[in-house]
C-alpha cells in the first residue's frame, strides 16, 4: 500500500536573495525526484552550458523577461508527487522590487526553504552579516506565521564544503531567528547545482548528520490550524443567489466559503455588522442539500427570516465574541513605489468585504540593520514592513491574523490606479 496518504499536501516556497539559487534547488529537486516530464527532460538537456551543466532554473523561470535578465519576477508554481508526499511549490523572487510576490506565494505557505548564497558572505568579519533580503524575507515568514523554515547553505561546493563556515552561517541565522521570534528551524548545507544534500545525502559532507532537503520536507507537519469548533463558524456572504421563478418559495440563498468553524441546520447565526440574528434552515453543498459544512467548503446558506443581507456581510456563530470595528491595527508590508501617504484614501479589501480607509497612525517600521523597530519613523517606503493604526469608513468584520489567516489578512488598494499597495495582517481590532 502506498505511503502517499500518510502526510497532508506540503505546500512550501523558496525565499531568499537574488542569484541565492532558489530555481536551480528546484529544478534540481524535480530532476532527481524524477518528477519531470519527458517534453522537460529534452527542455533541460539542451539547456546544456557546453554540453555539462544543466540549467534548471528554465523550469520555473517561464516568463521570457525572466530568462533574459536571469531573475526570478512572478511566483512561479510546481506541483509533484513522491512515494510519501504531494508538493505544491511556490517559487518566489528575491529581487526587492518583487518582494509583493514573495509575500503572495508565503501567504499560504506551510513551509518555506530559505536560500543563503554562502559565497556571497564575508567570513572574515567576527561575525557573518546576512543579506537584507534574506532578513526581510524572513521577518515576513515571521509575520505570516510560517510555521517551518528550512535554512538551505547554498553553494556549499565552492566552499569545498567548510564546516566551519557553515556553521558561521548558522549561528548568523540563529541569532536573526530569535530576534524575529522564528521557531522552527532546520539548516541544511547544499549544492543546488550539483545536487548534494537535495534529493540523496551527500558524501561531500560527512559532518552533516542530518536529513536530505526532500527527506526534511517529506516528514513536515502540516500544522493545519483552521477551527472546526462552532463557535468560530466565520463564513463571509460571497454573492446572494434569488431563484423567484415559482412565488410559492422565494428562494434566498448566501453563498460563499467557509473561513472557520462549522455550521449545522438549525443553529443559530449572527450577522455582522448589524448584529441581526437568525437560524439556519438550509445548507447546499457541492453534492446537494446538507446537515452540516465545515472550514473550507463553498456552501449556499438559507436563512430562516428575510434580513437585508449583501456582498460583504459575515456571518458567525450567535456566541462568537467576534466584532465589526472601524480601527484595526496591522502589520503592513508596504509595495509600491510611492510611500504612504497618510492624508490619502485607500480601498482595503478584506475577503469580500471593501471599504475606505486611512492609516491614522505609523506606530513602529522594522529596521532590517538591526532587527529593531523604529517608533520615530515618519514615512513607509516600498519593502518596508511597518505597524500601523488604521481608521475605516465603515465597520468591516474579521478576526486577527494568529486567529485565523482567511479572516484576519487584507490589502490596500490605490482607488486612482488601483494597484495593490501593501498586504496586511490584523493585529487588534
Amino acid at each position: 500500500m502506498s505511503n502517499l496518504n500518510q502526510y497532508a499536501p506540503l505546500r512550501f516556497i523558496t525565499a531568499g536573495s537574488v542569484d541565492d539559487g532558489k530555481s536551480t534547488l528546484i529544478g534540481r529537486l524535480l530532476y532527481d525526484s524524477k518528477a519531470l516530464l519527458s517534453d522537460q527532460l529534452l527542455s533541460l538537456n539542451k539547456s546544456k552550458n557546453n554540453g555539462e551543466v544543466i540549467d534548471f532554473s528554465i523550469l520555473t523561470d517561464g516568463l521570457e523577461a525572466e530568462r533574459e535578465q536571469g531573475i526570478t519576477i512572478d511566483v512561479a508554481y510546481r506541483y509533484f508527487s513522491t512515494a510519501k508526499r504531494k508538493f505544491i511549490i511556490a517559487d518566489t523572487p528575491g529581487h526587492e522590487q518583487y518582494t509583493r510576490n514573495m509575500v503572495t506565494g508565503a501567504s499560504t505557505a506551510n513551509a518555506a526553504v530559505v536560500l543563503i548564497d554562502a559565497t556571497q558572505l564575508d567570513f572574515s568579519l567576527p561575525e557573518v552579516e546576512l543579506l537584507p533580503q534574506t532578513k526581510r524575507h524572513s521577518a515576513i515568514l515571521k509575520h505570516l506565521h510560517c510555521p517551518h523554515v528550512i535554512v538551505a547553505v547554498n553553494k556549499m561546493d565552492l566552499l569545498n564544503f567548510d564546516e566551519s563556515k557553515f556553521n558561521a552561517i548558522t549561528r548568523a541565522y540563529d541569532k536573526l531567528a530569535q530576534q524575529l521570534g522564528l521557531k522552527e528551524v532546520l539548516f541544511v548545507p547544499v549544492s543546488a547545482l550539483q545536487g548534494d544534500n537535495i534529493v540523496h545525502k551527500s558524501e561531500r559532507t560527512p559532518w552533516y548528520r542530518g536529513e536530505p532537503l526532500l527527506a526534511i520536507l517529506e516528514s513536515l507537519p502540516t500544522d493545519d490550524e483552521q477551527s472546526e469548533k462552532a463557535e468560530d463558524f466565520h463564513f463571509p456572504v460571497q454573492f446572494v443567489l434569488r431563484l423567484d421563478q415559482d412565488k410559492a418559495d422565494d428562494f434566498r440563498g448566501y453563498q460563499g466559503r467557509i473561513e472557520a468553524g462549522e455550521i449545522r441546520v438549525g443553529a443559530k447565526i449572527r450577522i455582522e455588522p448589524n448584529g441581526l440574528e437568525s437560524r439556519v434552515t438550509e445548507i447546499y453543498s457541492p453534492n446537494g442539500l446538507a446537515q452540516s459544512a465545515k472550514v473550507g467548503e463553498q456552501v449556499t446558506i438559507r436563512l430562516a427570516d428575510d434580513i437585508d443581507i449583501s456582498r460583504g456581510d459575515t456571518f458567525v456563530a450567535a456566541n462568537s465574541t467576534t466584532i465589526s470595528s472601524k480601527q484595526l491595527t496591522a502589520t503592513l508590508c508596504w509595495f509600491d513605489q510611492r510611500p504612504l501617504n497618510p492624508a490619502r484614501k485607500y480601498l482595503l479589501k478584506q475577503g469580500t468585504q471593501t471599504v475606505f480607509a486611512k492609516v491614522s497612525e505609523v506606530e513602529q517600521i522594522l529596521d532590517l540593520k538591526t532587527l529593531l523597530n523604529s517608533r520615530e519613523a515618519d514615512q513607509v517606503k516600498m519593502n518596508d514592513i511597518a505597524q500601523v493604526r488604521i481608521s475605516l469608513q465603515k465597520p468591516i468584520t474579521a478576526t486577527t491574523y494568529a486567529q485565523n489567516k482567511a479572516a484576519g489578512a487584507f490589502i490596500l488598494i490605490d482607488e486612482a490606479t488601483y494597484h495593490t499597495v501593501a498586504g496586511g495582517m490584523i493585529l487588534e481590532n
